[in-house]
C-alpha cells in the first residue's frame, strides 16, 4: 500500500485505534483511522540504557535519511555502546524500521533521534506529512487528543487568536499521553497526497520527575 494512493473520502470523524497487538499498525490504512497506538511493555535492558543516557544530561541530535537494507542500526550512537542494553535499544529501532519499511512498502526513511528537556513543539498541531512513526524510549510521551475532542478550528495562532491551548476552547476533553515505548502512527496533513485533518499532537511539558525524554521518528522519504 501507498500512503499517497488514491484520493478517498475523508470520514467526519476519525478513529484512534489503541492496542496492544503489533500487527494492529496496519489498521492506519482504514480510511476512519488517523492514530495506531501500540502500547508495550520496555525491555528491562532497554529501560536501563535509557535511563542512564538520561540521566548523563547529553545533549543528543541525530537526523538522517537511510536505506533500511544497507543501514547498520548498531552505529546508532556510538558514544553509547560500553551502556547495558545499548545492543537490545538498536535492534528494537531496526525493528521498528523494518516493520514501517514493510507496511509502506518502502526502503528509505528519515530517522531521527533525540532527547528533549522541553516541549519541542509546544501547541497542539498536525504534522505536515503523510505518515509518523513516534516512540519516547524514556520520559514523558507525546500528548494527543482524540478527533472528536479538539475543535481544529482554534488549531494555529490565527484560530487559537495567540491564545494557550487550554485557553483557546481548542480543547474539547482530556488530553492523553502516550505511555513511554509505545509506538505510534500518526497521519498527517499530506496523507494520501492532500489536505488531510490528521491526529493533533504536541509535545509534552517536562515536570521536575520526568525532566528528559528520548524520542524517536520515523518519516517517509518524499
Amino acid at each position: 500500500m501507498n500512503a499517497a494512493a488514491r484520493p478517498r473520502q475523508t470520514p467526519a470523524v476519525r478513529t484512534a485505534i489503541i492496542s496492544d497487538v503489533f500487527a494492529d499498525l496496519a489498521r492506519i490504512y482504514q480510511p476512519d483511522v488517523n492514530l495506531c497506538l501500540i502500547r508495550r511493555a520496555p525491555e528491562p535492558a532497554i529501560g536501563r540504557f535509557v535511563g542512564e543516557l538520561l540521566k548523563r544530561g547529553d545533549a543528543i541530535e541525530s537526523s538522517q535519511a537511510l536505506s533500511f537494507e544497507h543501514f547498520d542500526f548498531s552505529s546508532l550512537l556510538p558514544g553509547y555502546r560500553e551502556l547495558e542494553g545499548h545492543d537490545s535499544w538498536w535492534r528494537d529501532i531496526a525493528r521498528l524500521t523494518a516493520a514501517f519499511c514493510d507496511l509502506f512498502e518502502t526502503g528509505s526513511v528519515g530517522l531521527r533521534l533525540r532527547t528533549l528537556n522541553q516541549a519541542m513543539c509546544p501547541r497542539f498541531h498536525v504534522d505536515f506529512v503523510p505518515c509518523r512513526l513516534v516512540c519516547t524510549y524514556g520520559g514523558l510521551g507525546t500528548e494527543w487528543l482524540a478527533d472528536d475532542e479538539v475543535d481544529r478550528s482554534k488549531l494555529g495562532l490565527a484560530g487559537s487568536k495567540g491564545l494557550p491551548d487550554e485557553d483557546s476552547g481548542l480543547i474539547l476533553g482530556d488530553v492523553r499521553t502516550m505511555p513511554a515505548h509505545a509506538v505510534a502512527l500518526m497521519k498527517g496533513a499530506t496523507w494520501e497526497g492532500r489536505d488531510y485533518p490528521g491526529a493533533v499532537h504536541r509535545s509534552p511539558r517536562p515536570t521536575p520527575e520526568q525532566p528528559r525524554r528520548l524520542l524517536l521518528t520515523l518519516d517517509l522519504l518524499q
